[in-house]
């Protein structure tokens, strides 16, 4: 697998894995200020999702690399 493919990979393993986990742990404000969406966030650490999400965007592209160069699936045309 050349770089581009793999970095292409990645990143749409990382947008995957982000819009997943972007739900975890989210509590809405109790009583929201006017004006304010009643389910928005009340803490939505978006920090730590990007770390963790890129984390598992890794480990997952390293498996499809795996995959990919033990000809496991083939994307090869005979």
């Amino acid at each position: 697998m050349a770089w581009a493919h793999g970095i292409i990979i990645f990143i749409l393993i990382w947008w995957m894995v982000f819009f997943s986990v972007l739900p975890w742990g989210n509590r809405p404000v109790k009583n929201p200020e006017s004006g304010h969406a009643d389910s928005a966030p009340m803490k939505p650490r978006l920090g730590l999702k990007v770390l963790a999400t890129t984390v598992i965007a890794i480990v997952f592209t390293g498996i499809a690399w795996l995959v990919i160069s033990a000809d496991i699936i083939s994307f090869r045309v005979p």
